[in-house]
């Protein structure tokens, strides 16, 4: 299984998705605020800041999904790379509400552009131990789910991207995982090629030795900005080593 062959096909259940800071402004949502000098998003897709809720397809979850991941809010397990500071805002789509108790799930490929469970498909060889950059949290009374990993690497075909589900009534198990549940959202995030074309020019990302597909060039991103999934990034110090925040809100259709 290769990259090549990833994220082809749509899925028909629609969501919404609204930049961050505009809905949690409406919403009153309380998502903690980082401090930081700068934000930045895409140079390329109008955003449409004015609207609450902007209603987007979703992505296909490709071929890199295992089931039974973790439930917790860092997921790196030692995996080098830019720090990455996740906040995502679960709201109902009919009402804007925020949506507590919701399961945020993630996955994504390291610097080298491998997924665990699939090390090698990107042509880099390292220990696979099926679980790392893999994993979610549950939202709290804001529809807040703030998850801690890296800056994503790329892979053949692919912009840099992170894969997100969202899930409730979702049973969690002795093991730390979760079980059961509806799953109401499956989708992807989006990174600014400015800050993305910085990251890459960092050790470790210069390890990996794919050529690096584009925002513009990728065959999945719609050019539809934050209502399809590009993050609000917000710079964690001075340099692009410090790392930075994404935050955007989601939709779901319940």
């Amino acid at each position: 299984m290769t990259g090549t062959s990833d994220e082809r096909t749509p899925i028909a259940r629609r969501t919404v998705l609204a930049a961050t800071g505009v809905t949690a402004a409406a919403l009153a949502v309380g998502a903690a605020a980082y401090e930081a000098p700068t934000t930045e998003t895409a140079d390329t897709a109008p955003v449409a800041a004015a609207a609450v809720c902007t209603l987007t397809r979703e992505m296909t979850e490709g071929p890199y999904y295992l089931d039974g991941q973790y439930v917790r809010s860092d997921i790196t397990e030692g995996k080098p790379g830019i720090p990455l500071k996740l906040t995502l805002t679960v709201v109902d789509d009919d009402t804007c509400a925020p949506l507590p108790n919701a399961l945020v799930e993630i996955w994504h490929a390291d610097h080298l552009g491998e997924y665990s469970g699939f090390v090698g498909a990107n042509g880099h060889n390292e220990p696979d131990n099926g679980t790392f950059l893999r994993g979610g949290v549950l939202t709290n009374s804001s529809g807040v789910a703030s998850i801690t990993t890296i800056y994503p690497g790329w892979y053949v075909g692919r912009c840099i991207h992170i894969h997100i589900k969202v899930h409730t009534n979702v049973t969690l198990t002795p093991d730390g995982s979760f079980t059961g549940g509806q799953e109401l959202h499956t989708g992807q995030l989006y990174f600014s090629e400015t800050i993305t074309t910085r990251v890459s020019r960092l050790s470790p990302y210069t390890a990996n030795r794919v050529t690096r597909t584009t925002l513009a060039q990728d065959s999945i991103y719609d050019g539809g900005g934050a209502a399809s999934g590009l993050l609000a990034l917000t710079a964690l110090g001075s340099s692009t080593s410090s790392g930075y925040t994404g935050t955007l809100t989601l939709g779901v259709e319940r």
